[in-house]
């Protein structure tokens, strides 16, 4: 077998259906399979994937085990030359898979190779390449000197700003969302190290690889919409988390540091002095809707559930208005996956949000900011 494709789950139905339909569509053409281990969900994760995938090897836990351990659960299982570590909250394209593949042959010593991740309107994540969070890194991170000085060297290294978004080009780091390598390097390394905190799991793994004289690639000949983002709550205990994740990684792989924490607890001072005066953002209110879809049911439902809803069959067979705030509702029936992720790239801007609707379903599903936990239109 060529491809297993590694997916957790924690109380994300809708997300979780939505990955794996996508995944189902890219993977027609390889020898894989796909993989979901499920961490102790008490939502309808178990009932779904026994009604609608009960093809797909389904691993349940019975409690919570923490991200890392339930990665090497799902890839000491898996019967793949390689292995795609794939977070539940994300859509991939149909051709992916057999792209990234291919660039595998092709990538000087490749060891884990990572995509272009954009959120769920488009917008570039920046996590999708990152460097090796040395104490100064962090430091650049937290207080948001990355932002401040984005061509600037010694500013610039946690998202490697150096690396431009369209480059295919060597990284130190990778994110956890989407993670592709050959299983053997994986379990070379031990795989993701259970001991992590939070936050230094793919980034312990990252560098793991690397210290096998591997390199680490970003490529972003394909793109896989990851809805969530950084959808962690930024407040105190997300930062805390942050300091014990930067600490863990660089204590085990270089030395504890005085410096390290002088840098984070100043770090985290300002933090909470720019979240005590920052502003909440208010969504502006939604002026109509646009429906694209030939289903009749489909129709029906959304346009008795909705008002001003504009029906069209073709999603670029339309002009967006520019001055109004839309909603963008696209069924997976006639839009592939690939062309509902270009369009979001190509129309990003603030008066539309998107949501789609995977094949057979009964909702719709999207996330209108990389810190939204995302929105279920069902009926």
């Amino acid at each position: 077998m060529k491809l297993s494709i590694v997916i957790l789950n924690y109380n994300v139905r809708y997300f979780l259906e939505t990955c794996i339909k996508s995944v189902q569509e890219a993977i027609k053409n390889i020898d894989a399979e796909i993989i979901v281990v499920d961490n102790a969900s008490t939502d309808d994760s178990k009932e779904m994937m026994q009604q609608i995938f009960p093809d797909v090897k389904y691993i349940y836990l019975t409690e919570n085990t923490g991200f890392p351990k339930r990665n090497n659960i799902g890839v000491a299982a898996a019967k793949g030359e390689f292995v795609c570590i794939l977070n539940p909250d994300t859509i991939v394209a149909e051709d992916c898979f057999e792209k990234l593949l291919e660039s595998y042959k092709t990538l000087p010593n490749a060891g884990i190779i990572g995509c272009h991740l954009i959120d769920g309107i488009g917008n570039f994540l920046p996590e999708s390449k990152r460097g090796i969070p040395t104490p100064w890194v962090a430091f650049t991170k937290v207080v948001g000197l990355y932002r401040l000085f984005p061509n600037s060297k010694k500013f610039n290294q946690y998202y490697a700003q150096h690396i431009e978004e369209d480059e295919v080009a060597k990284v130190d780091i990778l994110v956890g969302a989407f993670m592709l390598l050959k299983k053997d390097y994986y379990q070379q390394v031990g795989g993701f190290d259970e001991g992590c905190f939070m936050y230094a799991d793919d980034i312990d793994l990252s560098y793991s690889i690397t210290k096998q004289n591997k390199h680490n690639y970003y490529v972003p000949t394909t793109s896989v919409m990851h809805f969530k983002g950084e959808s962690t709550l930024k407040d105190g205990l997300y930062m805390k988390r942050f300091k014990e994740a930067m600490q863990f990684f660089y204590t085990k792989h270089f030395k504890k540091s005085y410096f390290f924490n002088v840098l984070m607890n100043l770090g985290m001072v300002w933090f909470a002095f720019k979240k005590k005066n920052e502003q909440v953002n208010l969504k502006p209110k939604i002026q109509q809707y646009v429906l694209v879809s030939n289903d009749v049911n489909c129709i029906q439902a959304i346009t008795k559930k909705i008002n001003n809803v504009l029906v069209v069959s073709n999603l670029k067979s339309f002009d967006l208005p520019t001055n109004t705030v839309i909603e963008l509702l696209v069924d997976a029936e006639i839009v592939t996956y690939k062309d509902y992720i270009d369009f979001l790239k190509q129309n990003t801007n603030s008066n539309i949000t998107f949501k789609i609707r995977p094949q057979k379903a009964r909702f719709f599903i999207g996330s209108n900011d990389k810190n939204d936990k995302g929105e279920i239109l069902s009926w």
